[in-house]
């Protein structure tokens, strides 16, 4: 199975934005060298965060900033954002029609990870950059202390 890290990596490159002091260069290739990915890959995820109103940024110049207060882009803004295929749980498509697991088995599964996926998209609404960027700066403090 093939992992997506495209929401892990938007996250980053918010909270990257969000607590780079002012000044200091935050490129696509910057950003590329935290996250130790491709800086096409990042430019590619920024224009989809500029695309959904999270990420303001001009051309030539690298200094991204958030479009709006951290505290007011949820995690889900982030997901919705940059995920295609936003259904976080798949079913198999090939099963046994002549077997009664296997005959009933998708749409029992179907309903089951609507309400896992409901329950997830809640959650994500009530996390926001802001919490994330507040627990990476914890982090920070305790490791210098």
């Amino acid at each position: 199975m093939k992992y997506s890290y495209k929401l892990s990596d938007a996250i980053h490159i918010l909270a990257y934005v969000d607590i780079m002091p002012d000044g200091k260069s935050a490129s696509s290739n910057d950003i590329a060298l935290s996250i130790e990915a491709n800086a096409s890959v990042v430019r590619q995820l920024m224009a989809n965060l500029k695309k959904a109103g999270l990420l303001e940024s001009q051309v030539g110049a690298a200094k991204p900033k958030l479009a709006r207060p951290a505290s007011e882009i949820s995690l889900l803004d982030v997901f919705r954002a940059v995920e295609i295929n936003q259904e976080l749980l798949h079913v198999d498509p090939r099963t046994n029609i002549d077997c009664p697991i296997g005959a009933n088995i998708q749409q029992t599964l179907n309903a089951a990870y609507e309400r896992v996926q409901n329950a997830a998209e809640a959650e994500m609404s009530k996390l926001t950059i802001q919490n994330i960027v507040d627990n990476i700066n914890e982090r920070v403090n305790k490791n210098a202390s």
